[in-house]
């Protein structure tokens, strides 16, 4: 019930921040020319199609899946993916986009999947992190906010398959 959440980041503090990741980016990558945006997906796909926008230079897309959730409000750790990139990302300047990095433990095995294929380079660019749920030091290059330690939908996220199309950011109280 929506009575049960309470706003964080409102439509126009997120499009801002997305603006503001989205020229920290073209900056740092303006001489780049094989940028492959990974979306890991579901719930970096709003993320992703907003930034994109933001970025002048030629880019392609592509998606995976990564599974730790299985239903409920927290990791339980164990990380597979659940479908995987449909081109390669060798010599590749590679910009890994998320929704959320809490305890690091997926973005650390979807890191070294994605190092062993031998990119040019690659960034994290997450749109929260909760640090004070991490257990795996992962290096985020680009960081939308700072969250505490609580559960949050909109924007994407989702609590069982709900709320993804929120324009805002909400956290259960």
């Amino acid at each position: 019930k929506f009575e049960d959440f309470e706003v964080l980041f409102s439509s126009e503090e997120l499009q801002s921040r997305v603006a503001e990741l989205g020229r920290e980016i073209a900056r740092d990558m303006r001489d780049s020319e094989n940028v492959v945006v990974v979306c890991v997906l579901k719930g970096a796909v709003v993320f992703m199609a907003d930034l994109i926008r933001h970025l002048p230079m030629n880019v392609t897309c592509d998606f995976l899946r990564l599974s730790s959730y299985h239903g409920g409000t927290t990791s339980r750790g164990n990380v597979r993916f659940d479908f995987d990139l449909t081109q390669p990302i060798a010599g590749k300047d590679v910009l890994i986009v998320e929704d959320i990095v809490d305890t690091g433990l997926s973005m650390s095995f979807l890191l070294k999947s994605l190092e062993a294929r031998n990119p040019r380079t690659l960034k994290i660019c997450t749109l929260l992190h909760k640090p004070a749920r991490q257990k795996r030091d992962v290096p985020i290059s680009y960081l939308g906010f700072t969250i505490p330690d609580r559960f949050v939908i909109g924007y994407g996220l989702d609590l069982e398959g709900k709320y993804r199309n929120l324009d805002y950011i909400a956290a259960l109280k």
